[in-house]
């Protein structure tokens, strides 16, 4: 194997073992929602503020701009730790304050240090276009191992350690991040040897003067903002929502074990098809099929089956996204500044989840119930099935490489 081709495998392996434990770790925090309200004697609506401020924070762009600059190795190495730190934080807390600085802010960061913006900004300098949807797929894949794990880890943590005890576990794992960083790039902009670079290399505000006028890059800002209120809404609320109706914790759990199954299955399906045809169009029947799904889902009575066909059925259209998203920003731009410019788009992601965690709880405790925020996603579903649609995917010739034509 060539030394070459032994980076590119490293750095794949390390990428998606890195997100596996990050992403994992985080689909299992809707599990923590009723005992924690419980024992502070809170509404589920001041949970859902520390949910909500943790989406945002993750989805900071500033996280991005650091691993372009620095490298990903210290940005995944700093937020290993901030991610253990800020889980065992989380066992001390009294106040929805405390919720707020301990998971909202600390543990946002880390998850954002630690994450796909990192991670597919990193691999991408290795790969070249043509593969790189299905590259991504695969990262995305593996990562979601984490999330059929994690979450029945987590609740057998649950049941036998307390809440408390159960995130001090999850900060263990948590640091392991940090070695699987070493696996990745350590200089910002690597590149193989004998890879050529289809984009001149530009200042970094010049390609972002760019990005804000690129009618394709704003409709991809748009779109992924859907996305975020789905996945955020559904993996925080989920479990208290068949709770509600009756359902044991351990439906809940294997809900959540099924959407990471079936994502591994849907991230590798459509980083394949992406690679064979419009991006756009695979992401709009994407957004398509979560409407039809959650509205089927609605329109069926809650039991162990249909929760259960549930999370495989929105777990196949889970983070497929991803891998098309990220892919077409850096068809548009290259790899060199993806992690900064796919951060952007996924701040969009984040503001939607920060929407719909935040709205999930706050029309439940003052409706009792979740309805509203359901039909929201439905409809926002369509949305961005229908904004997909007109994104030209062509890539953009940068300021230098215009004027040389």
């Amino acid at each position: 194997m060539s030394s070459n081709r032994k980076l590119v495998v490293v750095a794949i392996l390390s990428a998606s073992l890195a997100v596996m434990l990050s992403s994992g770790i985080r689909s299992s925090f809707g599990l923590f929602l009723p005992p924690i309200t419980e024992t502070l004697g809170t509404g589920r609506e001041n949970l859902s503020i520390a949910f909500a401020v943790n989406n945002l924070v993750f989805g900071l762009p500033l996280i991005g701009l650091l691993s372009d600059r620095f490298g990903p190795r210290r940005v995944l190495i700093a937020g290993s730790f901030l991610y253990a730190i800020g889980l065992v934080l989380l066992t001390m807390v009294t106040s929805t304050l405390g919720l707020v600085l301990s998971f909202g802010l600390l543990v946002g960061v880390a998850l954002g240090a630690t994450n796909f913006v990192i991670v597919l900004g990193a691999v991408a300098q290795l790969v070249p276009e043509e593969q790189r949807s299905r590259v991504f797929g695969l990262i995305t894949a593996t990562s979601s191992a984490g999330m059929f794990v994690l979450p029945p880890l987590a609740q057998l943590l649950l049941s036998n350690l307390g809440w408390q005890g159960a995130l001090f576990a999850l900060a263990a794992v948590s640091s392991i991040v940090a070695l699987l960083a070493f696996g990745l790039p350590r200089r910002p902009g690597t590149q193989l040897h004998g890879m050529q670079q289809p984009h001149v290399d530009e200042p970094f505000v010049r390609v972002l003067e760019r990005a804000v006028r690129n009618r394709g890059y704003l409709l991809l800002t748009a779109g992924f903002f859907v996305c975020g209120f789905h996945v955020a809404f559904i993996s925080a609320h989920l479990p208290a929502y068949l709770g509600d109706f009756g359902q044991p914790e351990f439906v809940a759990a294997g809900a959540l074990a099924l959407i990471g199954a079936f994502n591994i299955l849907g991230s590798m399906t459509f980083g394949w098809l992406g690679d064979r045809f419009p991006r756009k169009y695979m992401l709009s029947l994407i957004y398509l099929g979560r409407a039809v799904v959650i509205l089927l889902f609605l329109l069926s009575p809650v039991t162990r089956a249909s929760a259960l066909i549930f999370g495989g059925a929105i777990g196949f259209l889970w983070l497929a996204t991803v891998p098309l998203t990220s892919g077409t920003v850096a068809l548009f731009f290259g790899p060199r500044y993806l992690s900064t410019l796919y951060g952007i788009v996924f701040f969009s992601h984040q503001i939607g989840a920060f929407i719909g965690v935040w709205l999930g709880g706050r029309i439940y405790d003052a409706s009792g119930t979740y309805l509203p925020v359901w039909i929201a996603g439905i409809a926002l579903g369509v949305f961005a099935a229908l904004v997909h649609l007109p994104i030209p995917e062509r890539p953009e010739l940068s300021t230098a490489a215009a004027a040389a034509d």
